[in-house]
């Protein structure tokens, strides 16, 4: 059998409780090849942020299976899930920055929770990741002094600083114009090409589904398209 980053069998969750309980997501079984770009799309309220933060441990696996980076979520103990997400990219459309913290000091964060790097060679990676995402130039600045858009990059630079094996982000171009969202899907390609980084990203932005490897859309908790072949990057064939 294949191996695959991630690999989901029969997943189904719910929220709340007795009468209260409702089930959110409902069979769902999808693999993630290694190296792509997977887009979930779906309108609100579909799961697709509820099935983003199942495979990405921060949300326990109760019914069904996720194995992760070959190890199963549901039943994980807690040191297991804590290594995990050291080899995870999280992106969310809030950027969560620390507003006491320059540009620079916020993604060299990044590298202080992975625990990775020397420390010689931590601000020239920070500097270097900062002006891939346009940033060159704003690398003292605190957060109140950055537009929205600015803090999103600092945000996407943070979570792609030490390396990560999978990037998950939940509507990371909202809060960007269409030349930096597409740049920051750009980038994400590349490392998927470049490092077998394998990226899953939720979003209605439709002005970058035509650069996903593969779009799966979900309504109802639902799978209910799945466009896109199943194959590595790396494995494809260049003409």
């Amino acid at each position: 059998m294949k191996d695959y980053p991630i690999s989901v069998r029969h997943l189904n969750h719910w929220f709340g409780r007795g009468e209260a309980r409702k089930q959110a997501v409902f069979d769902l079984s999808i693999d993630i090849a290694p190296g792509s770009l997977t887009v979930m799309v779906g309108p609100s309220g579909s799961g697709k942020t509820t099935v983003l933060t199942l495979m990405g441990c921060l949300r326990q696996v109760e019914d069904g299976s996720v194995q992760l980076l070959g190890h199963e979520l549901r039943g994980a103990a807690e040191p297991t899930l804590e290594a995990l997400r050291r080899e995870l990219g999280f992106i969310f459309q809030a950027h969560n920055l620390h507003e006491s913290l320059t540009a620079r000091q916020n993604v060299m964060m990044g590298l202080q929770v992975h625990g990775k790097g020397y420390e010689g060679l931590r601000v020239e990676a920070v500097e270097h990741m900062l002006d891939l995402v346009g940033l060159g130039h704003r690398l003292d600045y605190l957060p109140a002094n950055l537009s929205g858009g600015q803090k999103q990059r600092v945000a996407i630079a943070r979570a792609l600083i030490a390396g990560p094996r999978v990037v998950f982000a939940d509507e990371p171009t909202a809060a960007l114009d269409k030349d930096s969202g597409h740049q920051v899907v750009t980038m994400l390609k590349a490392l998927g090409r470049e490092r077998g980084t394998t990226t899953v990203m939720v979003t209605h932005d439709s002005r970058i589904l035509d650069m996903a490897d593969r779009i799966v859309t979900l309504e109802e908790g639902r799978l209910v398209k799945d466009e896109g072949a199943v194959v590595s990057v790396s494995s494809r064939s260049t003409k």
